[in-house]
């Protein structure tokens, strides 16, 4: 199998989806294939956090406000007309908004931290190979034809060499179980990845902050395109490229 057919398999083998000779077939080149076998920690971590006990959330302070004035409300006006198990019933729904609200911040903060690992992990993972780009150039217009029929979507590619970050290259990496666009730009000796894939859902976003294992991260999504940009780089100057990006 070629490599990017292994790529494919992967959530499959670590849901132990997979038939017995797909199974040998990603087993061996996990053996070989220090790249692929780092992608294999990432979807484990990602399914172990979706999976595990978390930390417990509480819900807004207005919303266990809410909920609690409304069970005093609806005792007072029901328990003289309404049978024990319909008062019982009314609690146990109030009760599931509550564990509702959990779940879906547990799941969304731990999706959105493996995004994260994976994004640090990635930009590493670049500079330690020496796999920094596959297209070295600093013309936007050499770059930007490059990804042509690598990927199903147009990546804006500018160079903001007048503005202190040259463009210097790309390369295509691969990112939450997509193949995605990796543009690298330099600030005096500080590497930038800036990974680019379109956008799930909604419009334009500010970008949010994020910090991980002395690295500083920013995402947002601008024209349908989600952006996540990582480097060593000073948070303030980093804040400053992605407002490059962003207009």
């Amino acid at each position: 199998m070629t490599h990017d057919e292994i790529r494919e398999l992967l959530h499959g083998y670590v849901d132990c989806e997979l038939d017995l000779f797909n199974t040998r077939e990603v087993e061996q080149h996990l053996r070989d294939c220090d790249e692929c076998r780092s992608m294999d920690e990432q979807i484990r971590g990602l399914r172990e956090a979706l999976t595990s006990d978390g930390p417990a959330y509480r819900a807004p302070a207005g919303l266990r406000r809410s909920i609690r004035t409304a069970l005093r409300r609806e005792a007072r006006a029901d328990e003289k007309k309404l049978p024990a198990w319909l008062i019982f019933a009314t609690g146990a729904a109030f009760a599931a908004v509550i564990l509702g609200f959990a779940l879906f911040q547990k799941i969304g903060n731990s999706h959105q931290d493996a995004i994260v690992d994976q994004v640090v992990a990635n930009h590493v993972r670049s500079l330690l190979a020496t796999h920094l780009v596959d297209i070295a150039s600093s013309d936007q217009h050499t770059v930007k034809p490059w990804f042509d029929g690598k990927v199903d979507f147009a990546p804006d590619v500018h160079d903001f060499a007048m503005s202190g970050f040259p463009l210097v290259g790309g390369r295509l990496d691969y990112l939450n179980g997509k193949t995605v666009v990796a543009l690298v730009y330099q600030r005096n000796k500080h590497p930038i990845n800036v990974f680019i894939v379109p956008a799930s859902a909604g419009g334009d976003t500010s970008p949010a902050p994020f910090t991980r294992r002395g690295y500083n991260l920013l995402s947002w999504v601008y024209r349908d395109m989600r952006y996540w940009v990582v480097s060593d780089l000073n948070g303030t100057e980093l804040r400053q490229f992605a407002n490059l990006l962003a207009r």
